[in-house]
């Protein structure tokens, strides 16, 4: 008679050692030169996994921690990377990642990075959940608090500075100007233990907490401002527009203005005075227009409309391409999506959650189905996430809050 009980398949293995040494001797020279990154090498003489935190700036990121670790890092990623057929299986073949859902409570994801702590893995977790748009460290979700206790590893707050200088999020450049990385701080498991939640939170937000909207140093490249409409949609004079940039310049579509972005990052008015210094000014004063706006008092009208690729994500195996070029309609309480004589409406009040993804990606979390829209380069996925939040925001009364999804 066989057994019932199999034996459970382990998350780390052997082979991802070895794969962190090849990527260390064959491609990290390669991102610490792209990057100009300077890389502290953390010591670890008794080999104890942790949990690293880190601040999220640039798309290599994990590639900054992994350099400063020699042991291999199982890190929590997003569900895209996993959905992206041969490629999604090479990268979980390689190095194992844990897949989490944005924006969800993902019992899944705690369950595994458990299990990976228990076989003595380091796990590495960016609590944002997003790279910065503004500069400034995103919105820390206090769930962390919960995951970081149960593990019960030692915390290695890992801190990367520059990032938003030679790489932003919204730009497809990278520019020079040098930044750095490592480990700022460790913090035993008897010492946070000791802390309420509050405490503990309060110390990762922190230490995370990084405001690069200073003029600090220059970095150097071409197009500077290009592509900044993917993290900005409010003019201080037109409220909701469209904005679009060329070289250093961007421009609102509506009224004609035009801002220069320098190489000191400040926000420069062409031919008047900006009331924004830096692009954290500007994303700070957008959040504000997109709180105090009322959705449920809003003509049922399009506020954009614009086109971009439709596919159906499936899961933890490939996306699903519906359409190439559909027509996108943002309302003040759902998103409309017409193609080739179909129709798909998405009212926010049926949504589980609008994520951006990347630098223009936007997932919506329809019931047990996930589509993706994918626009041009000049797409701005942001907004329709802060829209939906306040519309969520104000339908549960709570017009007060100020969480619009980042």
């Amino acid at each position: 008679m066989k057994s019932k009980n199999k034996k459970r398949t382990k998350w780390t293995k052997p082979r991802h050692k070895a794969v962190r040494n090849i990527l260390a001797f064959f491609f990290l020279p390669y991102v610490k030169i792209k990057y100009g990154v300077k890389i502290k090498k953390f010591k670890n003489p008794t080999k104890r996994p942790h949990l690293i935190l880190y601040n999220h700036q640039t798309a290599y990121d994990q590639f900054f921690v992994g350099a400063a670790f020699r042991e291999p890092i199982y890190y929590v990623a997003s569900e895209d990377i996993f959905s992206m057929g041969w490629l999604s299986k090479l990268i979980k073949f390689l190095v194992e990642p844990i897949p989490i859902k944005k924006q969800t409570n993902d019992a899944r994801a705690v369950i595994n990075c458990i299990k990976v702590a228990k076989e003595g893995g380091t796990i590495a977790i960016a609590p944002e959940g997003n790279r910065t748009y503004s500069g400034k460290t995103e919105y820390i979700k206090p769930s962390i608090v919960g995951l970081a206790k149960h593990l019960g590893l030692p915390i290695a707050f890992f801190c990367i500075e520059g990032g938003f200088g030679v790489h932003p999020r919204w730009s497809d450049t990278v520019r020079g100007g040098g930044m750095a990385a490592g480990v700022s701080r460790v913090i035993e498991p008897e010492e946070y233990k000791s802390m309420s939640d509050d405490e503990l939170y309060q110390l990762i937000c922190s230490e995370l907490y990084r405001d690069e909207c200073t003029a600090d140093k220059e970095y150097t490249g071409k197009a500077l401002a290009e592509y900044l409409e993917r993290a900005l949609f409010v003019c201080d004079d037109c409220g909701l527009t469209t904005l679009e940039s060329h070289g250093d310049i961007i421009e609102c579509k509506r009224c004609s203005k035009k801002w220069r972005y320098t190489k000191k990052k400040e926000i420069v008015g062409v031919g008047f005075e900006s009331k924004f210094g830096f692009v954290g000014d500007w994303y700070d004063y957008q959040t504000a227009f997109v709180n105090s706006l009322d959705p449920t008092e809003m003509a049922d009208e399009p506020l954009y409309r614009e086109s971009a690729a439709l596919s159906e994500v499936i899961l933890y195996d490939r996306k699903k391409v519906l359409h190439k070029n559909a027509s996108v309609l943002l309302y003040p309480a759902k998103i409309v999506i017409e193609a080739d004589g179909e129709r798909y409406d998405f009212p926010f009040d049926a949504l589980g959650a609008v994520t951006v993804l990347g630098k223009n990606k936007l997932n919506i979390y329809s019931g047990t189905q996930v589509y993706q829209l994918k626009g041009d380069e000049h797409f701005c996925a942001l907004k329709y996430v802060n829209l939906f939040y306040r519309y969520k925001n104000v339908i549960k009364g709570e017009k007060n809050a100020e969480f619009l999804g980042l």
